[in-house]
């Protein structure tokens, strides 16, 4: 029998291509200049077509494939959420910095400043941090190809970001779109260590929880939670789950307003947590401690290196 899911996901493709930019579903045809827009609905009309083109968003010839257009509809639908933030930045001060960690292809960060940052005619500028050379060569060439004078790439781990004197000494917005494993981990304590004021992560892959969860589930046993992630399967997914949930109260515990949200549907991609952390100078002290009760709980207790709070 069809899985419904798979059906419903059908039919929303089968509605989506019938849609044009301005909505029209009647495909009516439009001006030549909106072709590629057109063919792609999911690009807004200020974005650059050349840039789609070298990141690989668009072909050649302004056409998209699906693999294309779940890349596109996932960093568009983070900007929406990543826009007011920038904008917040900019009330306070004329120019502002991001950084976007395990920046890969710098799919995010390009758009990110071909949406925002080319606008604005400070000193605004954005750095993508990634440690394979040859990504990092790739993005550096085609800013310059494209002339975003304001882009630069580090081929640095995250942990040497921190300490590195090719950053700026405060950082206000820090991103980390599917860093893996402890990668989101370690884009947290640079943020924590840069002092900025919004952080937005979408994590992936999560593994060290469940991996000391596995390891200390024979002495716990006793206690009847254990049951939650006895199996393996759900040792897996309650690892996850736990992962973030200590990364929600780390950045409480550090004065940040958290909210969690889904970043896209489970048809686009199943790593879809979207953690949003915004600096309020808020009390720490019952996040902090609620923290430690978890940790302590589960049998977590020796990350607690990871997963500090404030003094």
């Amino acid at each position: 029998m069809p899985c419904p899911k798979h059906q419903m996901k059908k039919r929303r493709d089968a509605t989506s291509s019938r849609v044009s930019p301005a909505g029209n579903s009647h495909g009516t045809a439009q001006p030549a200049q909106n072709e590629i827009t057109a063919k792609s609905y999911e690009v807004r009309p200020d974005q650059s077509v050349e840039l789609l083109k070298e990141l690989h968003i668009l072909t050649r010839d302004g056409k998209m494939n699906q693999d294309s257009r779940r890349k596109i509809k996932q960093v568009t639908h983070l900007y929406q959420f990543i826009e007011p933030l920038l904008k917040d930045v900019l009330q306070d001060k004329p120019a502002l910095n991001l950084v976007d960690h395990g920046a890969g292809k710098s799919y995010l960060g390009f758009l990110l400043y071909d949406l925002f940052f080319k606008q604005q005619s400070g000193a605004s500028h954005v750095y993508g941090i990634e440690t394979r050379d040859e990504l990092v060569r790739k993005s550096r060439a085609l800013a310059q190809q494209l002339g975003f004078a304001g882009m630069s790439f580090l081929n640095l781990s995250v942990a040497d970001s921190i300490a590195s004197d090719e950053l700026p000494a405060e950082i206000d917005v820090v991103t980390a779109l599917h860093a893996c494993n402890t990668a989101t981990d370690d884009a947290i304590h640079f943020a924590l260590a840069k002092r900025s004021k919004h952080i937005v992560l979408v994590p992936c892959c999560q593994a060290e929880v469940a991996t000391v969860l596995r390891k200390h589930k024979g002495k716990m046993l006793a206690n009847p939670l254990v049951e939650i992630w006895r199996h393996s399967l759900h040792t897996r997914e309650f690892g996850s789950h736990v992962t973030n949930v200590l990364r929600c109260l780390q950045l409480e515990a550090h004065g940040y307003q958290v909210s969690v949200t889904e970043l896209v549907g489970w048809e686009h991609s199943m790593k879809n947590e979207l953690i949003i952390a915004s600096y309020k100078d808020l009390p720490r002290r019952k996040a902090g401690e609620r923290l430690g009760e978890l940790l302590q709980s589960l049998g977590l207790e020796e990350l607690q290196g990871r997963f500090f709070t404030a003094p």
